[in-house]
């Protein structure tokens, strides 16, 4: 105890901690879900690039953290996880909530859930869907709503879609997963990405035309795809997954060049085929500021759009934001870069609702 409280503290061994472990519950059971968080944070489990579930949970998890970055919210909110005991079970299935008090107490004040039910609680009751939601709010009046849906065998999952809608703006933007091979950095083009290419130009169709100044944005574009790397075997870290994030109008010009011609005439996207694209941080500024995405969005489009993805056999990570911010408030958040004035959050998994008395509120 003296060395420790010197300052030059080791660590001890299994034998001792689980000593420890069990001692601890002895006395307070109610440290039990402390424990199972702080073991989660200390001991991320790595994923198997190898293996179908592991590489689909890898993609989910970035779409999470992805959100929590396109908010300015902790991403360490959707970092403690263990695998879920299905395959088939979306990343936030085996999410372990940050239990500290505020959480707790939060978490029992909402188990009746009344008017701060879920948006997309009803999902869960689908029979042919997997539906997981954890909730993020600010003492601001800021809330995100990560839904994490799931529809068909992970085996033949076609990869993963991050959705996020910002509420006050009725707009959404979407990023299509697409894993860059570990050797070579590079993603062979095939029919299912022209095939996925087609649908995700569909969705331009649902954008307005601006009509006021904050819905200008720099392109039609809402849809990107991720060329993403993972190191093999590498445990998670809060950082987000190495990639170029580009524009699907953008991947059709590439694959009209000759600069993604392979030696065999296939079309190919690497870093050395792409002079241009974005990195997560500047995709993420654009969104923060409102200058990518839909227009004019409604919440029946969105929900409709979400699970349709599910059911055509994407994993999907939705994120749902609601607030009071004005857009000239919402962007001087988003340029800000201190972290001594940022509300408080509060993070929570709410339990299933009752069938709702009433029609969800639309846009």
């Amino acid at each position: 105890m003296d060395q420790a409280l010197s300052g030059s503290a080791g660590h001890c061994g299994m034998t001792t901690w689980q000593a420890l472990q069990e001692a601890l519950l002895r006395s307070h059971p109610e440290l039990a879900r402390y424990i199972e968080w702080l073991l989660a944070n200390l001991n991320p489990i790595r994923f198997d690039v190898e293996d179908a579930a592991d590489r689909a949970w890898q993609e989910q998890r970035d779409a999470a953290q992805s959100l929590t970055r396109v908010t300015d919210l902790p991403h360490s909110a959707l970092s403690a996880w263990g695998r879920p005991a299905s395959r088939d079970a979306p990343y936030l299935a085996g999410l372990i909530p940050d239990p500290v008090e505020n959480s707790l107490i939060d978490h029992d004040v909402r188990a009746g859930l009344g008017s701060e039910a879920p948006l997309f609680d009803d999902w869960r009751r689908l029979s042919d869907v997997r539906c997981d939601i954890h909730v993020l709010e600010d003492s601001s009046g800021r809330r995100l709503e990560v839904v994490n849906v799931n529809a068909t065998p992970v085996e033949s999952r076609l990869g993963t879609d991050m959705i996020y809608y910002h509420h006050p703006s009725h707009s959404f933007v979407l990023v299509q997963y697409k894993r860059l091979d570990s050797r070579n950095k590079e993603y062979r083009v095939n029919k299912q990405l022209l095939d996925q290419m087609d649908r995700l130009e569909q969705v331009a169709k649902l954008s307005s035309k601006p009509a006021r100044p904050h819905e200008w944005r720099l392109s039609p574009d809402s849809c990107f795809l991720k060329f993403a790397h993972w190191r093999e075997s590498a445990a998670p870290t809060s950082e987000l997954a190495h990639g170029m994030y580009i524009p699907v109008s953008y991947a059709r010009v590439l694959l009209d060049d000759d600069r993604t011609l392979g030696s065999r005439g296939g079309r190919i996207f690497s870093y050395k085929r792409v002079d241009r694209y974005l990195v997560g941080s500047e995709f993420a500024d654009l969104v923060k500021l409102g200058l990518v995405g839909t227009v004019g969005t409604s919440v029946e489009q969105l929900r409709d759009f979400g699970l349709q993805r599910a059911r055509e056999g994407y994993s999907v990570v939705l994120g749902f934001e609601t607030s009071e911010e004005t857009p000239r408030t919402r962007a001087t958040r988003a340029r800000s870069r201190s972290t001594k004035k940022r509300p408080k959050v509060n993070s929570y998994s709410p339990p299933t609702s009752q069938p709702p008395l009433f029609d969800v509120p639309g846009s």
